[in-house]
């Protein structure tokens, strides 16, 4: 269960930039709703302890109890759809609530998956490409991703899928592979969006089909399904360079205007973007992008398949939702509900990202050394 390691070989570059990440999102929740702020913190404080404390677990042990890690995954997405534990909310069945806890098991879900597949890729690596193995993986990501997109919760699903195809290609799937389902999912999601966006088909809900609509035609729906993004980018643009300032008391402020709803969570972006400016913004995005890439950087050295699929699925999992959530808040993509990683206030989604940060730091740990 436990190694010796050496303290040189610890990633404080990749901590230094998670917690300088994480104070911003403080700082920016401090100001959008002060009440959650302390909240935040707490989260912030538990989340680098729980990494710090995992990062020291050989990650090898840990992997054993994979099928675990599954089953405990799909119990708790159970719960939330089919038992009296589920807590609803805007017409979504995502929390769950247990003794007075509550938390999202979909946020937990994608650490899980990333830990599944990391053994199980590992287990059967000389099988990848064949067919009964991507079968098999197909499906084992598609019972929870079912359970996820019935909540119901898209774009939760999406990152799902997304981050399944990160995981298989880190695995070692054949380019061929990977070009051939390309070729045949492109045209096909094109075809299956198409069809959703007719009014009478049960693929999307009408709030999902609204969402698109009004990404497509921003103006007829500025008042009601786009008012929110494009007050976003209201707010973003009105920082300019330097922004107006932390915590600022403009009457044209967007944010002071209570001009955007939950500004502390999928909008967080526009109150960076309108109290820091074009400075705080590309920080923020330079922090995003340096976590995914130290991510990236420890696959490549990791000891085995395992500590390559773990780190390489936890910076594609921060790098498509932090893209998602920047596109969303600037309008280059439908609004969709994604949290700003390590920045948006909600404590599962922040200790879930700080736990699977911390395997990350203990596949660094265990490298491989060059002589």
């Amino acid at each position: 269960m436990f190694k010796s390691f050496r303290i040189r070989d610890y990633d404080f570059k990749l901590v230094l930039m998670i917690l300088a990440l994480a104070s911003v999102g403080v700082m920016a929740i401090g100001s959008a709703e002060e009440s959650l702020r302390n909240k935040q913190l707490a989260g912030v404080v538990a989340g680098a302890a729980a990494m710090l404390i995992i990062s020291f677990f050989n990650y090898s042990w840990i992997l054993k109890f994979y099928w675990l890690m599954y089953f405990v995954n799909i119990g708790l997405l159970g719960l939330v759809m089919f038992s009296g534990a589920g807590s609803d909310a805007k017409g979504a069945q995502r929390w769950l609530e247990i003794g007075g806890l509550r938390f999202q098991p979909s946020e937990t879900a994608k650490i899980l998956l990333i830990l599944f597949f990391a053994q199980f890729i590992m287990r059967y690596r000389k099988k990848i490409n064949t067919v009964r193995f991507i079968g098999s993986s197909v499906i084992l990501a598609l019972v929870p991703w079912v359970m996820i997109y019935k909540q119901p919760d898209l774009s939760t699903s999406i990152v799902v899928i997304v981050v399944f195809c990160f995981v298989m290609f880190a695995g070692g799937i054949s380019w061929k592979l990977v070009a051939g389902v390309l070729a045949v999912s492109i045209p096909a999601v094109a075809i299956v969006i198409s069809l959703a966006l007719q009014p009478d088909n049960e693929i999307l809900t009408d709030y999902q089909r609204g969402r698109i609509l009004s990404f497509v035609n921003p103006q007829e729906y500025a008042t009601t399904l786009a008012y929110q993004q494009l007050n976003s980018v209201t707010a973003i643009a009105s920082g300019q360079l330097d922004g107006k300032g932390y915590k600022n008391n403009e009457i044209t402020s967007v944010k002071n205007g209570n001009f955007i709803s939950e500004a502390q969570t999928d909008f967080i972006f526009a109150v960076i973007g309108e109290e820091f400016g074009f400075k705080g913004s590309i920080t923020v995005i330079i922090l995003l992008m340096g976590i995914s890439l130290e991510c990236v950087s420890v696959a490549r050295r990791a000891k085995d398949t395992a500590g390559t699929v773990i780190a390489a699925g936890m910076g594609g999992l921060v790098a498509i939702q932090g893209f998602v959530n920047i596109g969303v808040a600037t309008f280059i993509l439908p609004n969709t509900g994604l949290p700003l990683p390590f920045v948006s206030y909600g404590l599962t989604s922040l200790m879930s990202l700080f736990m699977g940060m911390g395997f990350v730091l203990n596949v660094r740990l265990q490298v491989k050394r060059t002589k």
